[in-house]
């Protein structure tokens, strides 16, 4: 698949997983014939670098694609950013040999999932799971959660700590000792298979093991790329909210008393408040599109100075999709009228979707970078900024 027709493909597929998104997220069932679809198209494989045969899809046109397949349904657009992230990650600090492995494996249609976050520790960047030497190569033992994306996967980065030092283990998922638990009970993002992975002494090839270190320096805009997808996610939902709200006013609400009009569309009040929740929508997609560019500029030409600007624009546009998901699903609501509370509709999946996916890292911190950096101060780069 060439990265060139990728966004008609995927606005195509978007628009068919849109039909039965409030199924699914109804009845909890997971995408597995979708994200097979996203396969055999291609999709998985579209950042594999043009010199290991792939086909070198800029960030810009994966946030797009990943944005497209949110605003029909950001349960699919989710499973994937894990495989992006360490497809990325793999790039900037696998061996040239770990890249032909791994890049033929993904050209062949192998997928990538996420084995990272733990509970219990101090914060959430703590990491409890060891990598042990063996006689063969190494074990693994720990417990992840949050683990999204692994159902689908053919292997499984874990991240774990050797001699003091942090490493991803690629995991093939049939590996002995290694089980996973389908446990995520989020109240929004319900078919991501965001479950628990538990690691009792699994194997792993010496071969496998690549040092984190590398990825994580000032100059490669890693953190920036991970942030840009899941503000691709949000803006996504925030334009999927948005269109079902105006199309329910259009068909099925009715006006208030006090307007005095014949149909709800025709409230100057609900148009003005329709104009403002557009206007963060927009907003958010032009910011997304503007970010999306500095993370191609840092990839392409990678040093402090572009990483910085990257790592910025992502979190700008990072905080304004947030605040326009929010926004945009509680206007489902808010100009759509009581109606629209019927579960039976499954408008509420919007604003659970919305809720539960900004979760993942607090937008606090990237206003309190945002402002710092005017202040004299660069930002961090510890992965997800």
């Amino acid at each position: 698949m060439s990265w060139d027709n990728a966004l008609p493909l995927a606005a195509k597929l978007a628009d068919s997983f849109r039909e039965t998104a409030w199924e699914r997220d109804r009845d909890r069932i997971l995408p597995h014939a979708e994200v097979e679809q996203l396969s055999t198209a291609g999709v998985f494989a579209l950042t594999v670098p043009r010199e290991y045969g792939g086909p070198d899809a800029p960030a810009s046109v994966l946030a797009e694609i990943i944005r497209l397949l949110a605003s029909a349904d950001p349960n699919i657009a989710q499973i994937p950013h894990s495989h992006f992230v360490y497809v990325n990650f793999l790039k900037a600090a696998a061996t040239d040999r770990q890249k032909q492995y791994f890049f033929n494996q993904i050209l062949d249609g192998a997928r990538l999932a996420n084995a990272q976050s733990e509970r219990g520790g101090r914060t959430i960047a703590s990491v409890a799971t060891r990598l042990e030497r063996s006689s063969t190569g190494y074990v693994l033992f720990g417990t992840k959660y949050y683990c999204t994306g692994t159902l689908f996967a053919d292997w499984i980065p874990v991240l774990a700590v050797l001699d003091e030092a942090e490493y991803l283990a690629f995991v093939p998922t049939g590996s002995p000792g290694l089980s996973i638990t389908d446990d995520w009970n989020g109240l929004g993002q319900r078919t991501t298979a965001s479950g628990t992975v538990h690691l009792q002494g699994v194997p792993v090839d010496q071969a496998w093991v690549v040092p984190r270190a590398a990825a994580l320096q000032a100059s490669s805009g890693y953190g920036a790329f991970a942030q840009l997808l899941h503000a691709a996610i949000d803006a996504g939902v925030a334009r999927n909210a948005l269109d079902d709200a105006a199309e329910f006013v259009r068909a099925k609400s009715r006006p208030w008393f006090e307007a005095g009009v014949e149909e709800a569309r025709e409230d100057p009040l609900t148009a003005y408040r329709f104009g403002e929740v557009a206007v963060d929508v927009a907003a958010a997609e032009s910011l997304l599109a503007t970010a999306g560019n500095a993370v191609d500029t840092v990839l392409a030409q990678p040093s402090a100075d572009n990483a910085a600007e990257a790592s910025l624009a992502v979190a700008t546009a990072k905080a304004a999709a947030d605040r326009a998901s929010l926004s945009a699903t509680n206007a489902v609501f808010e100009l759509s009228g009581t109606r629209s509370a019927d579960a039976s509709l499954g408008l509420d999946r919007h604003w659970r979707n919305a809720r539960t996916h900004t979760l993942h890292d607090p937008v606090r911190w990237k206003y309190h970078h945002i402002g710092r950096s005017l202040l004299g101060y660069a930002p961090p780069h510890h992965g997800v900024f």
